[in-house]
C-alpha cells in the first residue's frame, strides 16, 4: 500500500467522488470531502470516525472558498491531493439551450474546479508538492449530439489541466486528468439538467440519443469503485500521467477520434501550408 495521505476531494455525496472516498477511506487515507448538505455531511462523516472530515461548500460559492480551503490547510493539512470531482452533466439540443444553462453548466464544471486549485495552489507551491486530479469525461475529447455545453466545459477543463501540469512541473506538482467513458453514477440520471425539447426539426437525430441515454442509465459498463481504484494507484505513483482514460468506451471512442482527426490534417496538410510566408 502506498504511504497515507490526505486527500481533499469535492462532492463526495454521489459518484466517482462517493466512489473515491469509499475506496481512499479503506485503504488508510484521510479524505476531507466538500458536500452541499446537512445529510450528507453526516453520512460522509459516518464512513470513518477517524478519517472522514465534511465541509460543506459549493464549489460555486466562489466567495467562501479560498477561506474555506486555508482554514482545511490549517485544521487538517498538509493536504496532498486535490480532487475536483464536483461536477454534473447538462444535455440540451444546443439551439434550444438557453445562455443561462451554459452559465450554469461553466460555473460547477470549469469556474468552480478552477477557484479550488487556485485555493490550494500557494500552499503546493510552497511546500514543492502536491497532485491535482481533475475529473474531466471522455466528453472532453470526443463530442456526442445534445451535450455541446458539457463537452464544452471538460474539453476547457481539459485544456487548463494539460496547461497546468506544465506550469506547475518545476515545483514537483503534479496535474492529471481523469477521463471516464459512461459509468454507474448518476451523471445520466438523477444529477443530469434536461433542456426540454422545443424544435421538432431535431426529433429525427436526437430524440433516439436521448431515448438511449435515459435506458443505458444504471447499466453503463464502468464500475465506479474500479474507477476509484485506478485513482489511487496513480496517486501512489511516482510520476502519474498528464491525462488518464477510464473505460474501455473511453479508450474506443477517444483512438477512434484522434485518428479521424489525424486522418484530416493528413487530407489537408497542403492548404495548412500554403498560408505559411
Amino acid at each position: 500500500m502506498s504511504t497515507t495521505k490526505t486527500l481533499f476531494i469535492t462532492g463526495v455525496s454521489s459518484g466517482f467522488g462517493h466512489a473515491l472516498a469509499k475506496e481512499a477511506l479503506a485503504a488508510g487515507h484521510r479524505v476531507i470531502g466538500t458536500v452541499r448538505k446537512e445529510a450528507d455531511l453526516h453520512a460522509f462523516q459516518s464512513l470513518s470516525l477517524d478519517n472522514a472530515y465534511g465541509v460543506m461548500l459549493d464549489v460555486t460559492d466562489f466567495d467562501r472558498i479560498d477561506g474555506v480551503i486555508a482554514e482545511v490547510e490549517a485544521t487538517h493539512g498538509p493536504v496532498d491531493v486535490l480532487i475536483n470531482n464536483a461536477g454534473y452533466g447538462h444535455e440540451g439540443i444546443f439551439e434550444e439551450s438557453p445562455l443561462e444553462e451554459m452559465r450554469r453548466q461553466f460555473d460547477v464544471n470549469v469556474f468552480g474546479a478552477v477557484a479550488v486549485i487556485k485555493a490550494f495552489l500557494p500552499f503546493f507551491r510552497q511546500r514543492r508538492a502536491g497532485h491535482i486530479i481533475n475529473i474531466t469525461s471522455m466528453g472532453g475529447t470526443i463530442t456526442m449530439p445534445g451535450i455541446a455545453y458539457y463537452c464544452g466545459s471538460k474539453f476547457a477543463l481539459e485544456g487548463i489541466s494539460d496547461t497546468l501540469s506544465k506550469e506547475l512541473a518545476p515545483f514537483n506538482i503534479f496535474v492529471t486528468a481523469v477521463a471516464p467513458g459512461s459509468f454507474r453514477t448518476d451523471w445520466a440520471g438523477r444529477s443530469m439538467q434536461r433542456t426540454p425539447r422545443s424544435i421538432a426539426d431535431y426529433d429525427a437525430s436526437f430524440d433516439p440519443v436521448r431515448k438511449a441515454r435515459e435506458e443505458k442509465s444504471g447499466k453503463q459498463l464502468g464500475d465506479p469503485q474500479k474507477a476509484a481504484r485506478a485513482m489511487l494507484q496513480i496517486i501512489a505513483s511516482p510520476t502519474p500521467p498528464a491525462h488518464l482514460l477510464l473505460g474501455s468506451d473511453a479508450l474506443h471512442l477517444v483512438r477512434e477520434k484522434l485518428q479521424h482527426a489525424a486522418g484530416e490534417i493528413d487530407q489537408w496538410e497542403a492548404l495548412t501550408r500554403s498560408t505559411d510566408h
